[in-house]
């Protein structure tokens, strides 16, 4: 009876059994006597733990028994103490811990199957960065605080806000979002259901929604800046994010923020509870809470009359009369409405001696609500269809009738549903370690349209039509879900001092689901602006994939390692990949220096994304408005007819070498020189038109009503290779604080195609190809050539002053509809951000951010290759070229295909975080 009453006591039904518990408390200082802030406080046996608070102070509740307790800090020297409690027994425990030792963050889990190692000693480059470290940036999502805590990490809002809002694409190293392998706690997290298919970064792919993981969750995060397909699977080719989450049993806190734009808008406010629980006698659970609401950011441009007027073939003064009362043509776009609900678990209990169970699970719900272009009435006219009126008009008389038309704007409603859970055990026996889990996770995307009418003039038996005024304003276009389920079973064992071997399997399946969309949405060209999913594209598709791998690691000396790794995969639709890593690491001067390298093979398997989707598709074609076209499957009719072929896996050469610097406690410097060779990338191709001819891909074209269509293709190899430094001095005494200094940054020193492109033959004899400039821009110039980031951290007194330095390099777009040799370049900017926290009183915080404080925007400009120069100089033809690729300046800011940092200026935000 007394272990139930105890269990339901840790899950707070408010059964008191302090009588029955033991306590352990005190006060962590460092050697000067000022209280340190969330050290760890750990008791063993047990998974019992707690932080300490803004004094210092912890409290433990202990069963009766001998323990070992464990207090440690970043920077600090561990300390133990071993103790015995009664019933009802208090003891203090004060600690005052001194600098030196290994680093708490840099003790990591990622990028070895074998035992962790510390960052200093690991044979890979690997960041480490804590939750306060995110929560300094100041920014809304997890993805975004990345985007300036993380040199090689690069991540921005499409410009074009349907499908593509739900989820921002993201990247390292300037592979795609797909090349980059997310982990929680270790375990593989599931892919997102959307892919990308604007020409925008990150075209023709898919990654995980990591904005969906609320950041009060998160204790840290590792990145492996490093091919890992060896140890991890498909998808690991440019590295590993791997989040793990918050263990606390004993704390919580709960956070209010709230935040606006320098302009007014796009207004935030959220809260977040996190908290601890103890899970019987020794376990624990930690759980998160966060709801929030972001508000609409609109930064739209202000519309050229004559490119109006030369794209729509309307009057000048038709144009100039509409614009002078809607400058920026009605559109709206920015940032969307995006309402998000977040909740997250973690948990563990040790049922044995030498046994654990453990588990984590994460549900988020996330509404974004955004708008296609604006119609405007020379564009959707009324000569052409005469009832928008009474569907679109305005109501000038209010009187209930609509009797002025001036155009109408489709809005797009995202719903999106994102879950993960895992549960295993692990288990230490002679020396052995197995760890054996379960886990699950899926993304489901559906999606409305609504103020929009599906135009097509198609007539029903009785000469009536079935559309256009009996046409419905409301659609449900479907959408698309992703789900897997992956079982792993990993041992490891440390054979000597010298020698640790490790080995497992991993059993996926994975399920992908077009949805359908209703009839209107998808028949004769469906919902003007976002065209729903016609059921003969639409469908279930599964694959499966079995792999094993072997690790071994060599200490020849206590300095010098070698680890060596191989899998072999074999996937249900392409066969097997086998795959290997060896890196390296040799430390002298008494660890002060570092060598390390890697080489390695990797792979990545077509998604069932890019093997099934097949859509019409709204797009932008300059000087031609938006036009539909084609998304064909590889392994659909239209597909044979063509000639296509399937899609093969990619397959790809790493290597790493460089070396890690600490002469001291207080500071450390890392640089490490990449190079990835990837060979036959997938891609989603450009619009291949018409020929005129009346070939296969005419006769489709004219069947469907499309402009164009695309595909997948294994279309490139490509090349890219740069370096990453890191540089961390802590502990500098300035007056009466410490300052703190980070320097990181990434270069790009090579990213490019490697050979001819890979084209089909049906391009071929069209003349045309797979990837033309604007393409291949996307993949090897849309992120910045180089970025670096400086990081000032100043804590005095009860006050703490964090001044962030963002330097985003230069990058290059050669948007479609450019004439050759003209092309765009964003200039290289820097982005500062302040960040001011006090420590209001014993247990709360407020802190106050402002992100952009210069309020720096994006900028961008025309240059010419070399022998074009001269065109720069005509500036009717430049107003043209500008006209082409913004939609009439409709995207002013950021052309249509996307920019390099974000376009909203200055962000106020506050936070207020109480802890009990």
């Amino acid at each position: 009876m007394q272990k139930i009453l105890t269990i339901l006591f840790s899950f707070g039904l408010g059964l008191s059994l302090n009588a029955q518990i033991g306590k352990v408390k005190g006060t962590v200082v460092d050697n000067e006597g000022r209280a340190v802030i969330g050290a760890n406080v750990s008791a063993s046996p047990g998974n019992a733990g707690t932080i300490t608070d803004l004094s210092g102070e912890y409290m433990l509740n202990l069963d009766p028994g001998t323990y070992t307790i464990t207090a440690s800090f970043i920077g600090f020297a561990s300390q133990t103490f071993e103790i015995s409690l009664k019933v009802g027994e208090t003891k203090n425990w004060d600690v005052a811990l001194a600098e030196g030792g290994i680093l708490l963050e840099d003790v990591v889990l990622t990028g070895t199957r074998s035992a962790p190692r510390s960052n200093t000693t690991s044979p890979l480059p690997i960041d480490v960065f804590t939750a306060k470290d995110l929560l300094s940036t100041g920014q809304n999502s997890f993805d975004k605080s990345l985007q300036y805590r993380v040199p090689s990490f690069n991540t921005v809002q499409t410009p074009v806000n349907d499908a593509t809002a739900l989820l921002d694409p993201y990247e390292i190293r300037n592979m795609g979002p797909s090349r980059t392998l997310i982990l929680i706690n270790g375990k593989r997290k599931n892919m997102s259901s959307l892919l990308y298919v604007q020409t925008s970064p990150g075209r023709g792919e898919t990654g995980a929604d990591i904005s969906a993981i609320p950041t009060d969750m998160i204790k840290r995060i590792e990145i492996l800046r490093d091919g890992a397909s060896a140890q991890y699977g498909s998808d690991a080719i440019a590295g590993v994010m791997n989040i793990i989450l918050k263990d606390d049993a004993e704390h919580g806190g709960v956070t209010f923020r709230s935040g606006v734009t320098s302009k007014g808008d796009g207004e935030m406010f959220g809260v977040a509870l996190n908290n601890g629980t103890k899970l019987g006698s020794k376990g624990f659970m930690n759980y998160t809470i966060d709801l929030s609401k972001i508000g609409l950011a609109n930064r739209p441009g202000t519309v050229d009359a004559a490119g109006e007027a030369a794209d729509f073939g309307a009057s000048l003064s038709t144009v100039q009369a509409f614009l002078k009362d809607y400058p920026d043509a009605g559109n709206i776009n920015g940032s969307p409405e995006t309402t998000a609900a977040k909740f997250a678990l973690n948990f563990g209990s040790q049922i044995s001696d030498n046994t654990e169970l453990y588990g984590n699970a994460a549900y988020v719900y996330k509404k974004v609500n955004s708008f296609a272009n604006y119609r405007t009435p020379y564009w959707r006219t009324l000569s052409d269809f005469p009832y928008l009126t009474s569907f679109f008009g305005l109501d000038t008389n209010n009187d209930g009738i609509r009797d002025k038309y001036v155009g109408y704007v489709p809005t797009f409603d995202g719903d999106l549903s994102d879950y993960n859970a895992t549960l295993g055990w692990k288990t230490n026996r002679n020396g052995w370690t197995a760890d054996v889990s379960f886990t699950t996770g899926g993304n489901e995307q559906t999606y409305t349209v609504r103020n929009s009418h599906n135009r097509n003039g198609t007539q029903n038996p009785d000469g009536t039509n079935k559309y256009q005024e009996n046409s419905p304003v409301l659609f449900k276009p479907g959408g698309t879900s992703f789900n897997h389920n992956v079982g792993n079973i990993d041992i490891s064992k440390r054979l000597t001092d010298k020698v640790g071997i490790a080995f497992g399997s991993e059993f996926r399946s994975e399920n992908f689901n077009i949805i359908e969309g209703d009839l209107a949405s998808y028949e004769d060209g469906g919902a003007d602006s976002f065209a729903g999913n016609d059921p003969r594209n639409s469908g279930k598709f599964n694959r499966y994939n079995f792999g094993g791998y072997a690790d071994i690691a060599l200490d020849f000396t206590d300095d010098f390692l070698v680890n060596g790794t191989a899998r072999l995969e074999n996937y249900s639709d392409f066969g097997s990949a086998f795959v290997w890593k060896m890196s390296t690491r040799y430390k002298f001067n008494e660890d002060k220096v570092t060598l390390r390298g890697s080489l390695s093979t990797g792979f990545k398997a077509p998604t069932l994304h890019q093997i099934y989707t097949q859509k019409a598709q709204y797009s932008f074609v300059p000087g031609q408005g938006i036009q539909v076209g084609g998304l064909i499957s590889n392994v659909s009719r239209e597909a044979r007819l063509l000639g296509l072929p399937s899609l093969e896996p990619e397959k790809s050469t790493n290597f790493t070498i460089g070396a890690g610097f600490r002469p001291n406690s207080n500071l450390s410097f890392t640089i490490d020189y990449y190079n990835i060779a990837v060979k036959d990338r997938i891609i989603l191709s450009t619009e291949i038109s018409s020929t005129g001819k009346n070939t296969p891909l005419d006769k489709i074209l004219a069947d469907n009503n499309l402009s164009d269509l695309s595909f997948f293709v294994n279309g490139l190899n490509t090349k890219t290779s740069g370096i990453d430094v890191v540089g961390n001095y802590r502990g500098l005494t300035l007056g009466d604080g410490s300052l703190g200094i980070n320097l990181s940054g990434n270069i790009t020193l090579v990213n490019e195609r490697d050979g001819a492109v890979n084209n089909p033959k049906l391009v071929k004899d069209a003349g045309q190809s797979v990837a033309n400039q604007t393409q291949e821009a996307l993949f090897f110039t849309s992120r910045p050539k180089f970025k670096g980031i400086l990081g000032l951290d100043y804590e005095v007194g009860k006050f703490t002053f964090s001044l962030n330095n963002t330097l985003f390099g230069p990058t290059t777009f050669r948007q479609q509809g450019l004439d050759p040799g003209i092309y765009t370049e964003f200039k290289t900017k820097m982005v500062t951000d302040l960040g001011i926290t006090l420590q209001t009183t014993k247990n709360s915080t407020l802190s106050v951010n402002i992100n952009n404080i210069l309020n720096v925007l994006p900028e961008w400009s025309f240059k010419a290759d070399a022998g074009k120069e001269a065109k720069l100089n005509d500036a009717a033809y430049l107003k043209n070229q500008s006209n082409l690729i913004t939609f009439n300046q409709r995207y002013s800011q950021m052309t249509y295909d996307g920019y390099h940092f974000s376009q909203l200026g200055t962000i106020f935000n506050a936070a207020l975080n109480i802890r009990f």
